[in-house]
């Protein structure tokens, strides 16, 4: 196999087309005594298939757990930022979410004249967090 050929390929990609290669001139050359000698260059050439498949396998498995971690704290961010708007939002507007949520419509773009759209500190209601003695 010429020198020109085999540059701008992988490694794995080069050995197989030049024990393929062998194979075939060692056909080409040799009489039916051989068979043994072509059962081991079918076995070598079986096993580097099968290296370069699990190195792309063992990638593309890197790749997905990268995406499987990032998916995890996104999902993550958008549970937190959930609760803290559920727990910014007013009863009214739990209530109308939840109608909107049932029924299918989309949530409305605008709100009512008067509605109050951001917040800058949660709503003074008693929480189970206070400190004191409980009544």
């Amino acid at each position: 196999m010429r020198e020109t050929e085999v540059q701008g390929q992988h490694p794995e990609e080069t050995a197989m087309k030049l024990v393929f290669w062998e194979l075939e001139q060692h056909l080409k050359s040799s009489s039916g005594a051989s068979v043994v000698a072509i059962d081991n260059k079918i076995e070598q050439a079986m096993d580097l298939v099968k290296s370069h498949l699990m190195y792309a396998v063992r990638e593309e498995v890197e790749v997905l757990k990268e995406q499987i971690k990032e998916l995890i704290e996104r999902n993550s961010q958008l549970e937190q930022e959930n609760n803290l708007l559920k727990n910014l939002a007013s009863p009214e507007q739990l209530a109308q979410f939840q109608a909107q949520v049932q029924s299918g419509s989309p949530p409305a773009s605008t709100q009512p004249p008067g509605t109050v759209t951001q917040q800058s500190a949660p709503p003074a209601q008693p929480t189970s967090q206070t400190s004191g003695p409980s009544a």
